[in-house]
């Protein structure tokens, strides 16, 4: 059973999104119930799964929350549902392909009073071999997100606190209020970079994001979408449309020589991946909504206390591509010119 209420330490909310993750969801619920703080609540939200993972959950302790949604409203949508009905000071946004260690939550709010407001992820590992997942995710000048140390063994390398790009998705730990106040998650995003989405618009009302190493938790990964023409599809509408939202017309003017040279280096990558065409559909859907867009644009700019000069000085250069999705020469010289783009881009904003 889940532990008595403890009125000393503060209520936290956890939100698991579920689509069809059968036995990852309920190993991920047993993990959570092995937790040793004594006061928070379990909220599944349901994306209308027809494998009954949701409602094995819900037999298994009858103080869980079950939310079912009609619909697949997505991983972004899917979790606001969760955030308005959770009732805890603190939030955690948790993937069901994830096990956690018992002492998690203690640790994770023991690290935000000590650093303050702001998004925590914690040291994500894969299940099956103990390599990194994630030491932090970063993002890079042209919109790009990538995770610090994936694919690479965990021997203490990444062990220190430390401010990030923005927290992973995968376990997202803040307060309840600060996620309000960053405008939750994008429903227009669906799935793929809405933590980066996330991450970035914190940035811009001077919130930070940050690693924290001395917890880990376990995750499979995609378990819905593996490396595919789907997946590209979403990263790259997901990836443009956070350029044309989150960054000022006056920057966006200055950053164009480089991202169509970027533009020309993506549509030759797709193509020789068999993708090409994902990603004339990914620019299509942006021309689509791009009334959508200026809108969303308006809105973030007039929000904003940060400007983009201050916030791309801490945008990486450069993007770590694990050796699994590939490692030939391409790479090298892809990140090699973007590296040299992004500098030069840097300078002029």
């Amino acid at each position: 059973m889940i532990q008595k209420l403890n009125q000393n330490n503060p209520l936290i909310s956890i939100v698991i999104i579920n689509y069809n993750a059968g036995d990852l969801l309920i190993n991920c619920v047993n993990s959570i119930l092995k937790t040793d703080y004594s006061n928070y609540e379990i909220l599944i939200v349901d994306n209308n799964s027809t494998d009954q993972s949701h409602i094995k959950c819900k037999k298994m302790n009858e103080t869980i929350k079950l939310i079912e949604n009609k619909k697949n409203l997505g991983f972004c949508e899917g979790n606001n549902v969760g955030i308005k009905h959770a009732k805890g000071e603190y939030i955690v946004i948790l993937n069901p392909d994830t096990a956690v260690e018992s002492d998690w939550l203690n640790e994770l709010l023991k690290t935000y009073k000590e650093c303050g407001d702001g998004l925590y992820q914690p040291k994500i590992l894969a299940f099956e071999d103990d390599l990194f997942e994630s030491a932090g995710n970063m993002l890079q000048l042209f919109g790009f997100g990538f995770s610090k140390g994936r694919g690479i063994k965990d021997t203490g390398q990444y062990n220190e606190t430390k401010e990030i790009g923005f927290a992973s998705g995968a376990c997202l730990f803040t307060k309840t209020e600060i996620i309000k106040k960053i405008g939750m998650f994008d429903p227009f995003i669906f799935l793929y970079l809405d933590d980066l989405d996330l991450g970035w618009r914190a940035q811009q009302l001077g919130i930070k994001s940050y690693y924290v190493p001395n917890i880990t938790i376990f995750h499979a990964g995609s378990y819905n979408y593996k490396w595919s023409a789907m997946k590209f599809f979403w990263l790259e509408r997901n990836r443009h449309y956070c350029i044309l939202t989150h960054v000022s017309k006056s920057t966006l003017i200055k950053m164009i020589p480089a991202l169509m040279l970027v533009e020309i280096m993506m549509i030759i990558f797709y193509s020789i991946k068999g993708y090409g065409k994902m990603k004339i559909k990914a620019y299509f859907q942006i021309l689509k909504n791009i009334k959508q867009i200026k809108r969303k644009h308006n809105e973030l700019n007039k929000r904003r206390v940060v400007n983009d000069k201050e916030i791309m000085k801490k945008f990486s250069d450069e993007v770590f591509i694990p050796n699994q999705v590939s490692n030939d020469i391409s790479i090298k010289i892809f990140n090699k010119i973007l590296s040299i783009l992004s500098k030069y881009t840097k300078k002029i904003i």
